[in-house]
């Protein structure tokens, strides 16, 4: 495997949202990246095939998401048996930005990388608790 392995960019990947950024940087997605989301949020996609399919749907998701990340905390990363493939958990924190309210979600992705790209990633999250934190008004 050249470049970085799946652990690598999990942490690289920790290091974005906590600086504010929603993302790995573009050039880290492989051109046939397949982002997936199993139990996506109404009016969310469940999956995006292809780097400039999933960057054009990001970058305005991104821009209009209105939280900012506080924290990543319970981070537990799990090898598996294909050396491409972890298993990451953890919980984000998040404060909405125009109500001030505070929540945080549970995750749970598998990160699949090949030659130092991004190839595949699938994430299951806390939808109620991320909806909460949304559509809450102020604390």
């Amino acid at each position: 495997m050249h470049g970085m392995s799946p652990r690598e960019f999990f942490d690289r990947f920790q290091q974005h949202i906590l600086a504010g950024e929603l993302g790995l940087a573009d050039d880290m997605y492989a051109d046939d990246v397949v982002i997936e989301w199993p139990f996506a949020r109404p009016g969310m996609p469940s999956r995006i095939e292809g780097r400039e399919q999933f960057l054009a749907f990001a970058a305005p998701a991104r821009a209009a998401l209105p939280l900012r990340f506080d924290a990543l905390t319970d981070v537990v990363v799990h090898e598996t048996g294909d050396p491409e493939v972890i298993v990451a958990e953890f919980r984000l924190t998040g404060t909405h930005t125009a109500t001030g309210r505070t929540g945080s979600a549970a995750f749970i992705q598998v990160w699949r990388v090949r030659d130092g790209k991004l190839v595949g990633l699938r994430e299951y999250q806390d939808a109620s608790a991320i909806n909460d934190v949304l559509t809450a008004p102020a604390a």
